[in-house]
């Protein structure tokens, strides 16, 4: 048996349109993305008209079909489809929002603990255009603080996945998440 081929050498050939790359990265990488859209689709209202699988392939092919990109790694590759998963909903909750007054924009930070036990009821579209505002100040201070939000509150990762996906301490993960928390909570409630 053929040991898999490395996800960054995979990355690399599909991202210059390999065909057979492509198809071999999905057929690699598809559980673990599936895994960070169910946990984004955890946050997301009960009634959301994506589902998971739906927000897989769009990431995937924003990520393959980008020739600018350029892979450093596989941590690289899942922080990105991370990122853009959560671009897909948030262009989603725009287009919901269009035309409505935000109401109050309290978002609950401390529900991304429990995450792994128990889906939301789901952020509104008002709550999750906020959040991803703050969240996007909060990368142009501190990008790291940023990734980790984006990694276990929205993609539902533990503190030891999400160590493992950006390659730092389980430690460091847990400063950073409390710290992250407690400003984008300041910034929430303001």
């Amino acid at each position: 048996m053929n040991p898999e081929p490395p996800v960054t050498e995979l990355l690399g050939k599909a991202t210059r349109g390999n065909r057979p790359a492509q198809e071999e990265l999905m057929r690699v990488v598809y559980s673990e993305l599936h895994k960070l859209a169910a946990g984004y689709m955890k946050r997301e209202r009960p009634d959301h008209t994506l589902q998971a699988s739906a927000l897989v392939n769009e990431a995937y092919l924003r990520l393959v079909g980008d020739q600018k990109l350029s892979w450093e790694s596989r941590a690289h590759f899942y922080v990105m489809a991370a990122r853009t998963m959560r671009r897909i909903l948030i262009d989603h909750s725009r287009r919901r929002a269009a035309g409505r007054r935000a109401a109050d924009m309290r978002v609950d930070l401390e529900a991304a603990d429990r995450v792994q036990a128990a889906p939301s009821d789901g952020l509104a579209a008002e709550d999750m255009l906020a959040l991803h505002n703050a969240l996007e100040r909060l990368a142009g201070m501190d990008e790291r603080q940023a990734r980790i939000v984006e990694l276990r509150f929205f993609g539902g990762l533990s503190v030891e996945e999400t160590a493992s996906v950006m390659g730092i301490s389980e430690k460091t993960v847990k400063r950073d998440w409390a710290s992250a928390r407690a400003w984008l909570l300041t910034q929430l409630d303001s």
